[in-house]
């Protein structure tokens, strides 16, 4: 069966999924796969999963003011490091767990001292743990981020284990490598939340690609958009 879902390009204002008795194109999952949404919903009666649901909803309720006025207007209250604060007291969770990104250490240490004000215990762990050479992976001289000397690699399956092993409740990522995030995610067994992730040109907030994709970012809609590599052997196909 071809799935040709795609919610990102619905044109429909009143969407079968926000509003009752709303609209949707032919591939609404809403509306089209009833028996999907079905299926896993019944997932939501496992207790625990109930109880994490209900409680991520309600920290989301709770990050606007002046809810029980009418007409109501959108009057955000909380920031993110806020909200996880919140939420893993909503949940108990007594120790939490940080894997992080080396160039980020001045804010780990931030996080953490946060946390442990707030009455958390905190098992922190960076993403070069374990020191091991980058040669190890496969990587060439030629493809380091400083050729000629020792680099280590990243290691977020270390990461994911020591948290593992130390037995976090709730862990948080900052700012991971795309890639290596995908590993510490894969190989993570408690729930874990993000409060940043890495963008090393616009500070670590990605969004502003996408703001500025009609201006100064309007290369990335172009064709021949591509890393250094991929341009280099498109010329030479040519």
């Amino acid at each position: 069966m071809k799935n040709d879902i795609n919610c990102a390009k619905c044109p429909i204002v009143k969407k079968a999924c926000r509003v009752k008795g709303g609209e949707g194109p032919k591939w609404c999952p809403t509306l089209h796969r009833r028996e999907i949404v079905e299926k896993i919903l019944g997932r939501y009666d496992q207790e625990e999963i109930r109880e994490f649901a209900r409680q991520a909803s309600i920290q989301e309720g709770e990050c606007y003011a002046h809810r029980d006025q009418t007409p109501f207007v959108l009057h955000p209250t909380k920031s993110r490091l806020e909200e996880i604060i919140e939420f893993s007291r909503k949940m108990g969770y007594k120790r939490l767990g940080i894997a992080f990104c080396g160039g980020v250490s001045l804010e780990a240490s931030i996080l953490v001292e946060i946390l442990e004000k707030q009455g958390f215990d905190t098992v922190a762990v960076t993403c070069k743990v374990g020191g091991i050479p980058k040669e190890r992976i496969g990587i060439k001289e030629e493809e380091k981020i400083q050729i000629g000397k020792f680099e280590p690699m990243c290691n977020p399956i270390v990461q994911a284990e020591i948290l593992n092993e130390a037995q976090t409740e709730f862990n948080i990522m900052l700012c991971l490598c795309v890639g290596h995030d995908s590993l510490f995610l894969k190989h993570i067994k408690a729930p874990t939340t993000v409060l940043a992730v890495k963008d090393r040109v616009t500070g670590h907030n990605p969004m502003a690609a996408l703001y500025t994709s009609s201006s100064y970012y309007q290369r990335l809609k172009r064709l021949e958009f591509g890393s250094e590599t991929e341009m280099k052997e498109r010329m030479g196909k040519k």
